[in-house]
């Protein structure tokens, strides 16, 4: 990951800048959870998290760990 950690990050921030990094629209990766762009879009936006089996599957599209995602590990 290239964003600096920031242990007071949100984890709207984290999705937002993982799915960038990985060159990928809310679309695309609503589409990859099976969930709605809206969805995606409230995460990143107005501080709402998905359910932990969603977290997972981001963590694993992503390639980090639960606790980086959440923004209490480090990278």
């Amino acid at each position: 990951m290239s964003f600096i950690y920031n242990k007071y990050m949100e984890f709207g921030k984290i999705l937002k800048e993982l799915r960038k990094e990985n060159n990928m629209t809310q679309v695309q990766l609503a589409l990859k959870l099976h969930v709605t762009d809206t969805a995606v879009r409230c995460w990143e936006n107005k501080g709402n998290e998905p359910p932990y089996k969603t977290l997972c599957e981001i963590a694993k599209i992503f390639e980090v760990t639960i606790g980086q995602l959440l923004g209490v590990e480090e990278y």
